[in-house]
Formats: C-alpha cells, sequence, structure tokens
C-alpha cells in the first residue's frame, strides 16, 4: 500500500491508509495508546488498542489503520486534521529512538546555542525552525520563479577564486597541486557576475555561497546565502531599483505579507543619518510591528570614499592611502562626480552609484551601477594608494576584460538569510539556517575548525608555528 501524507487524512474518513513519521507526543491509557504522529505535511492522531505502548517519542514508525471522523466533542480546531484520526490495525517501528538530550516540543529559545547547534538535527524538528526552513524556501522558490518571468538566466560562479577587496577578510584555501599558493573562497560573486556582462548574457542571477572572515552578530554569519542579480544597459540607478521593488514586492504579496507601503520610500543618505542615525532604519509604527507590517525603503546617495578606520584590519589593508571605498570598489561614481573621481580630487564629496535596501531596520540588499570602464576602476584603485602594477596584480583581469567592449550595468544582491529572518520575526539569522555557525565561529554537529594532520600538512606543503589554543 502507498504512503499516504498526513495532510490528507482529512479527505480519507473511512478508507485504510498508511503513515510513516515520528511519534510527536505519546498519551498511555492502559489500553489505548495516543499519538501524535508527524511526518513532513503535519501531525494527526492515532489510536491503538493495546499496542503502541512501548514506543518512545520521536521513534519512527510505519502504520495501517482506518481513517475515522472524531466525534464533535473531541475535534481539535488548533490542527489542520483535528476532525480526523487513525485507528491503527498494524504497525511497524523503523527506529526506535533513545532518551533525546534536547527537547524538540517547545520553541527551544531557553536553552544554550552550543546544546541546540550540537544537536541540530533534534532542534531542526521543533516546529518553530521547521516553518523558518520551509518559509525560507518559499522565499527563495519565488524569487527565481519571479526573475525567470523577468528574462534572467541562472548561471554559478566559481568558489574557488582569488583574494578580492570587498570589505571583509578572505577565507584562504592551501593548493595541493600549486604548493605555497591558495585559493580564496568568494565573499560575493561581483567580479564574475560583471565579466558575464561582458560575456553578453545582459541578465544573470544566482542564489549565492559567501564567505567573509568578520566578525559575528545576530544578523550576520561566517557564510552567507545571497540573490545575486545582474543586468545589462543599466545607466540609472533606477533601472536596477525598480525592477528589484518590482520582484520584491510581487514575491511577499504571493507569500501574504503585509507591506506599508505600495512603493517603497527613497532617502537621501545624509537625510537618512540626520533623521535616524544611520542609514538601516525602521519605519514601523509600534502597533505595526506587533502585526508583522514590512517597511522596505531605498537609501541612495552613498559617499564612495571613506577615511580608513585603523581598527579595522581589513580597511587598513585595502585602504593603502588612508582613503577606502564605503561599498564595494567596483561601483561607479555618479556622472556629476566622474570628474573628480578620474583626477583623484575632493575625495569626502564623490557620491557613489550605491542604492541599499533596508526593511524593519536591517539592511536587507545592497548594490550599485558599476565601474565598467579600465579609466574608472583604476581611478578607484589609484585613490586607495595602489601603483600600477599593483592594480594589474589585483584586478588586472577586470581591466582587460573591460578593453574588449562592456556594456554599462548594474546589480544588486539581497540577504536571504537577513530577508527570510525578518519575516519569520526572528531576531537571529542562526533561526533561518539549517546549520548555522555558533557565535565563536564553531560550525554545527561537525565541530570545525579542527587540526589539519600532520600528512595533511605535508601534502600541502604548510608548516604551522607554535599556536595558543
Amino acid at each position: 500500500m502507498s504512503r499516504t501524507l498526513i495532510k490528507d487524512t482529512v479527505d480519507k474518513v473511512g478508507e485504510i491508509v498508511t503513515l510513516e513519521g515520528f511519534v510527536a507526543t505519546k498519551r498511555d491509557h492502559g489500553k489505548v495508546t495516543f499519538i501524535d504522529l508527524r511526518d513532513r505535511s503535519g501531525k494527526v492522531q492515532i489510536v491503538g488498542y493495546k499496542k503502541l505502548s512501548e514506543l518512545k517519542t520521536e521513534s519512527v514508525i510505519k502504520v495501517t489503520g482506518e481513517v475515522k471522523a472524531r466525534p464533535e466533542s473531541q475535534v481539535n480546531p488548533n490542527l489542520p486534521t483535528g476532525s480526523v484520526e487513525v485507528d491503527v490495525h498494524s504497525y511497524e517501528v523503523l527506529s526506535m529512538a533513545k532518551d533525546l538530550p534536547i527537547l524538540v516540543d517547545g520553541d527551544g529559545r531557553e536553552m544554550s546555542e552550543d546544546v541546540r547547534l550540537r544537536y541540530r538535527y533534534l532542534d531542526l524538528r521543533r516546529q518553530r525552525l521547521a516553518k523558518n526552513i520551509r518559509l525560507r524556501h518559499d522565499l527563495v522558490r519565488l524569487l527565481r520563479e519571479s526573475l525567470y518571468a523577468e528574462d534572467f538566466i541562472e548561471i554559478e560562479t566559481p568558489i574557488l577564486s582569488k583574494a578580492t577587496k570587498e570589505g571583509a577578510r578572505d577565507f584562504l584555501v592551501p593548493s595541493r597541486l600549486h604548493p605555497g599558493d591558495f585559493y580564496a573562497l568568494p565573499q560575493s560573486p561581483q567580479q564574475y557576475k560583471q565579466l558575464l556582462m561582458v560575456a553578453g548574457f545582459e541578465r544573470y542571477f544566482q542564489v549565492a555561497r559567501c564567505f567573509r572572515d568578520e566578525d559575528l552578530r545576530a544578523d550576520r554569519l561566517l557564510e552567507l546565502t545571497q540573490l545575486d542579480l545582474e543586468m545589462s544597459y543599466a545607466e540609472d540607478i533606477h533601472d536596477v531599483m525598480d525592477l528589484v521593488e518590482k520582484v520584491v514586492k510581487k514575491v511577499l504579496k504571493t507569500m501574504g505579507c503585509k507591506l506599508q507601503k505600495e512603493n517603497f520610500p527613497v532617502y537621501q543618505y545624509k537625510d537618512a543619518m540626520e533623521q535616524f542615525g544611520a542609514d538601516r532604519f525602521d519605519l514601523r509604527t509600534d502597533k505595526e510591528k506587533k502585526d508583522g507590517t514590512l517597511a522596505f525603503a531605498w537609501v541612495v546617495g552613498f559617499p564612495f570614499f571613506k577615511k580608513v578606520d585603523k581598527a579595522d584590519a581589513a580597511e587598513v589593508i585595502d585602504g593603502k592611502s588612508g582613503w577606502t571605498f564605503t561599498h564595494n570598489p567596483f561601483s561607479a561614481p555618479l556622472p556629476e562626480h566622474l570628474e573628480d573621481h578620474l583626477a583623484g580630487r575632493n575625495l569626502e564629496n564623490i557620491i557613489t552609484a550605491q542604492y541599499d535596501l533596508v526593511c524593519n531596520g536591517f539592511e536587507v540588499g545592497g548594490g550599485s551601477l558599476r565601474a565598467h570602464t579600465r579609466e574608472i576602476l583604476e581611478a578607484t584603485y589609484k585613490i586607495m594608494g595602489y601603483n600600477h602594477d599593483e592594480i594589474e596584480a589585483s584586478v588586472g583581469h577586470m581591466l582587460e576584460a573591460f578593453d574588449y567592449g562592456t556594456p554599462p550595468h548594474g546589480g544588486i544582491a539581497l540577504g536571504i538569510d537577513r530577508l527570510a529572518m525578518v519575516l519569520a520575526g526572528e531576531e537571529s539569522v542562526k533561526e533561518v539556517v539549517a546549520f548555522p555557525t555558533s557565535g565563536s565561529g564553531k560550525t554545527a554537529i561537525m565541530e570545525a575548525p579542527a587540526p589539519a594532520t600532520p600528512a595533511q600538512l605535508a601534502e600541502l606543503g604548510l608548516k604551522l608555528t607554535a599556536t595558543e589554543r
């Protein structure tokens, strides 16, 4: 007999069905045992007469029985399947569970992070997290479908790449085939997506994994996922902003979300700082915060450059002249600031064609029109203190590509982790990521980073100096 999903039992009253799932709860009343059985589609009550009593919660079982309508007085209105129950005729234990090290029937917020991540495969069984992961899935699926409808094509870019200057430290990967040389994990697909514009694809996107070795906080992890897109012949920031806003609104309305405003307001960076004290802000009223309203806004008019923060090691490395970029070095200045940019003067007043999307106090997206000529990109690196040879070593491949004909282009990256966190009403991105890193940078379950064996180090041609552990 084929398996029936639990959600479908409401339409099978009087039929014999086979269900498979986890024992969510068990209530033993002597000769009668009641179990809430859980599968990916929901829960249903199953009833065993002189059977099921030996089962432990979270065991995996297969049951065959008749779907019966529950008496009106016993209907559970809080459960989609609360109007039925399954009278078990026979069952099979597929996997008997030991006593669990953590409880999975609550929301888990009272538990320590270390314990939850150690047993993350159990933590994910709880209803809150399962719902969050499915919400994230729906978000990504609908974003994909919406971009397909706008004639974007999905293209993967490399994970093993070269170190780039994008504002954070790179994760380095030693090469066995080229001893002493290293790959870097991408902070974003920035250069590859621009090269795809050079290649003539015009409208690209991917759901990209990105890696940034930076200090952690509630809305940031060492590895993250972003909806990355780029489009050719974007010559004004609104070319990208309008399309992204259209896609985002379509997706969120399909998901049943409530938007504060039909059209996202646009704030100049200077005005946002004066009004809110930050370039990410929350426009909601107290009432809107309680009812889950989403308040989106754009921020534009960012300074291209800023003085290096000497306490930030990445900025010190990137900004050799004492000046560094505010967002990324591949952005273009606004047309009215191009002359100053190329001349390397009036740096504090150069405005970049950058736009950030904020929602409920979080930055959920950021992008810009790009430098698409050799002269603009070279000027950016010269302002940061790089000579000709250093520029060639860093982005010479980009400069050469630009020499062969490059459409004007721009794009954006939407933070999937952060956006899903906002939609789920959570306060940490860890609650919408299946296997997140801990606050100290440790991976869930597998306990990485971990020491390499002497044999592994020898094969890679590496030798460790003394380190404190």
